[in-house]
């Protein structure tokens, strides 16, 4: 059975340093390399990846977006490309946060994709995914913020030809964009009441009445990419993806600019450089944890973050 690998941050700020928790003598506590590692990943390397926070909040600052490229892959760096280029033209860098008490979730499974998962206490807590891409690690995924009650994965990685839970958590995905793409509600598939899925849901129903005389459509897509998903004690899983969505909006006929348009001033100049447009394409990533119950069908997102990818104006 995979035991959880933790280790605490002390410190550990994206503007500053950071350091592994020390024992009482002040010593850093020694790895044993045949209980801390994983696939390939040992838990001194997974304290060192996660230092890299830190350096990509320096890229963001310094509106460095080869940096910003180097440090991301997959979701983080569909969300640090064109987005980035855009604080060059004002449009403000993300709000970054200093995550301390990490605690290290290794994958107990064999590959070439090499993984983990992060969970950050303080100050509030999220999820990050971290990649080896390239020889080099890089944020995936991250920060998921977690809402309500934080589950702990505890037994290493589900694996993909698990013919039960595996099967169950690469479905996740899909699920999601079943459910986001029926706005009849035929395909079965639910969320509980208070889920964040359900509030994406309405939007995406609701939003296009809300702009009128413009026309507002909605795509919504997998971020296709490799399962990544862990074990819960209940015999559940805790599964990291994303999904992109796409709006189209356009003016209504014989307007030369929209009359509700769905992002905001800084993102249209910042993106596009104009202070108007009659037409809109943005692509936002939404970042998922998402719950599978250990027996049911049960599905519950722990967490997810939303952020503008790109944007197009004409």
């Amino acid at each position: 059975m995979r035991r959880r690998l933790l280790a605490l941050i002390l410190g550990l700020s994206m503007m500053t340093g950071c350091g592994a928790k020390r024992d009482a003598q002040g010593a850093a506590p020694e790895a044993d390399p045949s209980r801390e590692t994983s696939a390939g990943v040992e838990l001194a390397e997974a304290i060192q990846a996660f230092t890299l926070l830190r350096r990509l909040d320096d890229a963001w600052r310094d509106r460095d977006c080869a940096a910003v490229g180097r440090l991301t892959t997959w979701a983080e760096h569909a969300l640090g490309g064109r987005a980035c280029e855009a604080t060059r033209n004002g449009r403000p860098a993300p709000a970054r946060k200093s995550y301390t008490e990490a605690e290290f979730y290794l994958p107990g499974t064999a590959g070439t994709d090499r993984w983990f998962v992060a969970l950050a206490r303080e100050p509030d807590p999220a999820y990050f995914l971290f990649v080896h891409e390239g020889g080099e690690w890089r944020l995936g995924a991250g920060p998921i913020p977690i809402r309500g009650e934080v589950r702990e994965p505890t037994e290493g990685a589900v694996p993909t030809d698990d013919p039960a839970m595996g099967v169950r958590a690469r479905l996740v995905p899909q699920r999601y964009l079943t459910y986001l793409t029926d706005p009849a509600g035929v395909s079965g598939v639910t969320f509980p009441k208070d889920d964040p899925v359900r509030g994406l849901f309405d939007e995406l129903v609701r939003r296009p009445q809300k702009v009128r005389p413009d026309r507002l459509t909605a795509d919504v897509r997998l971020l296709v990419g490799p399962q990544r998903a862990l074990r819960l004690p209940d015999g559940g899983a805790l599964v990291i993806h994303a999904l992109e969505i796409e709006y189209r909006q356009r003016s209504r006929s014989g307007r030369s600019s929209l009359a509700h348009p769905i992002y905001g001033k800084a993102d249209l100049r910042g993106f596009t450089g104009r202070a108007r447009a009659a037409e809109l394409t943005g692509t936002e990533i939404a970042l998922v944890a998402t719950e599978i119950a250990g027996t049911g069908a049960r599905l519950t997102t722990a967490g997810l973050r939303r952020g503008l990818a790109t944007l197009t104006a004409s």
